[in-house]
């Protein structure tokens, strides 16, 4: 065995390695439960619903971030915090980047419930339906029933809010830093591809195409609180 050798783990900074043993460890539910028992069990208690919904609590906006659906999403997650945590971590400093990843995750959070609000209110002329159990409180509403009933009963998960407001910190402190992406094969400096990321989010948000399940408000709403806090902490 080479001594040299250095374990990839090493450097992890303290915050990053910490959040990336909470998220593993809350993903053991997905691994050890069927799919029916995940979702009731641990989904409906801890994943993200509209605050009209009866399966809103109030330590969802917390939770939700630390659940994931699938061995995909949390992978490409984990690797995101991974890949630039620790070096934000270093340069903004352990307290300033927890707040950073909180901030984000919760703020995510709040900005998809307020897309959502908006969006029910369009349709209904309210921010809530009466008795948002019974299918008759949608189907009064025709073509958009499915809509407001996804709304009501979909629950959001996931670190993909606090990742993108991470994302978009590390784009403004390192604009010119090269990055390798899978699908491209040349190096492209991080102020190019973030801004491009965050364009396509907005796309497929606006959008709304069929059979897309990705929350792309809560992303971009975690990478407007990354935006916020770097101009406010004035880093360069």
């Amino acid at each position: 065995m080479n001594r040299n050798s250095q374990s990839p783990f090493a450097n992890l900074t303290p915050v990053v390695k910490n959040l990336l043993i909470i998220n593993l460890i809350c993903f053991i539910p997905f691994i050890v439960l069927s799919d029916s028992n995940y979702q009731v069990n641990v989904v409906y208690n801890g994943g993200l619903f509209y605050f009209g919904s009866p399966h809103f609590k109030v330590w969802q906006i917390l939770t939700y971030m630390f659940l994931h659906g699938g061995w995909s999403h949390i992978l490409f997650n984990m690797f995101a915090l991974f890949s630039f945590g620790p070096i934000l971590e270093y340069a903004i400093g352990p307290k300033r980047f927890f707040n950073l990843y909180f901030i984000c995750g919760i703020g995510a959070a709040l900005f998809q419930m307020m897309v959502q609000a908006i969006e029910v209110y369009q349709i209904t002329g309210a921010f809530t339906i009466a008795q948002p159990l019974l299918e008759s409180s949608y189907l009064q509403y025709g073509e958009h029933a499915q809509k407001l009933y996804d709304i009501y009963s979909t629950p959001v998960v996931g670190a993909s809010g606090a990742i993108f407001g991470l994302l978009v910190a590390f784009g403004m402190l390192y604009p010119d830093l090269e990055l390798m992406l899978l699908f491209i094969p040349v190096p492209i400096k991080a102020k190019y591809i973030i801004p491009i990321y965050i364009i396509i989010e907005i796309v497929l948000g606006v959008g709304q195409f069929g059979g897309d399940n990705v929350a792309h408000f809560a992303h971009l709403g975690g990478a407007l609180l990354g935006f916020i806090l770097i101009k406010i902490w004035r880093y360069r």
